[in-house]
């Protein structure tokens, strides 16, 4: 059915996994079982299909060098999973900065310094690169440097996916999700889930505490991980937005008031790449009887997420092609953790597929 044309603007540990992914899987068949995938045939577009045109960055090391080489760049820690990346011939390209990198991390994450380099028309260079959607992986609290590549793909007249928490597709007052309804442009967001991860995880306990007449008292999850994502969410102000998701993501699966604590707890620069989760539940059960649960969940963050990417972005092509314009919520359901529509995770997958038959709008 012809490439998908695929810009990305943030070249961490995420998009490492998402290149990575591409190329490892990148001769797998259609009746195959891929981990992270819903399907290898995705309404006829496969792994393979997905082509990366044009990249945004703001570390100063990444910048001018080719895909293949910028995803190994400092301070990525991704598992090196996929090691045989041929060259792509697209290089990496300045982004503005705006708030997408913190004061405390502009040493840590080798920003360009403005005054030496000069950031990039984004939306020109997408048009140049006749890109078909732009994948956002700005660092979490980027407010507006989220805003100013949404609105570049709205500009370039492509498809956009918000993989971070920042509320632009799920909020239907958004000045630019507006936008890209009214163009006829799909987008999808806000904040990727991963395949397994902590909050799709609490998230299914919590609809099976709430099947089984379990009556939820509180819960709290706990993350630590050592990459620049857990580093960056150490200033508390720039992690609002994704305790505000991913509370949201837990606490819409009961309909009674959960005191609940959830969000990154600390930076552990040891740990790399790899989330450790702790999840505790307290429950009454009959008698009003106490049940606690407890449970630990380690996981390479980065590529928990990648596989799920692969299929939005397949989603959102679908969704050019019929010409969809403004938030597909079958996808945005099921992938994202703050969605405009929290719905059932297996009710969301089985309107994905429907979407995929074209017996759902979006």
């Amino acid at each position: 059915m012809g490439d998908i044309r695929v810009a990305i603007a943030g070249l961490g540990n995420c998009a490492s996994a998402l290149v990575q992914g591409v190329h490892y899987y990148r001769n797998a068949k259609a009746d195959e079982e891929i981990p992270g995938l819903m399907h290898v045939d995705f309404g006829g577009y496969f792994p393979k299909d997905l082509k990366f045109v044009a990249v945004f960055e703001a570390n100063r090391k990444k910048i001018g060098l080719d895909i293949a080489d910028a995803i190994w760049a400092e301070p990525n820690c991704c598992w090196k999973f996929a090691p045989d990346l041929p060259k792509s011939g697209v290089k990496v390209l300045p982004g503005p900065i705006s708030d997408g990198v913190a004061p405390h991390m502009r040493e840590s994450f080798f920003a360009y310094d403005e005054d030496e380099i000069e950031p990039v028309d984004v939306a020109e260079e997408l048009k140049k690169a006749d890109a078909d959607v732009l994948v956002s992986y700005l660092p979490v609290g980027s407010a507006e440097g989220s805003r100013h590549y949404a609105k570049a793909a709205l500009d370039a007249g492509i498809g956009f996916i918000n993989a971070i928490p920042e509320f632009i597709v799920s909020d239907p007052d958004d000045p630019i999700a507006k936008g890209f309804k009214e163009k006829g442009l799909p987008c999808a967001g806000d904040d990727i889930k991963s395949q397994l991860g902590a909050t799709i995880l609490h998230r299914v306990l919590a609809q099976l505490y709430d099947k089984r007449g379990l009556v939820l008292d509180n819960t709290y999850q706990l993350n630590i991980g050592g990459n620049t994502d857990f580093e960056n969410m150490q200033v508390e102000d720039r992690l609002k937005s994704k305790r505000v998701s991913k509370t949201e993501a837990v606490t819409s699966c009961v309909k009674y008031e959960l005191p609940t604590k959830i969000g990154p707890s600390d930076y552990v620069p040891f740990l790399g790449d790899n989330k450790v989760c702790y999840i505790t539940m307290r429950a009454r059960a009959f008698g009003d009887l106490p049940l606690d649960l407890n449970l630990k969940l380690s996981v390479q963050d980065s590529p928990n997420s990648a596989g799920v990417i692969i299929d939005v972005i397949r989603a959102i092509k679908i969704g050019l092609d019929r010409g969809i314009g403004g938030e597909l919520s079958s996808i945005s359901s099921y992938s994202f953790k703050h969605p405009r529509y929290q719905i059932d995770d297996f009710e969301a997958r089985d309107r994905v597929d429907e979407f995929i038959e074209g017996k759902r709008e979006r």
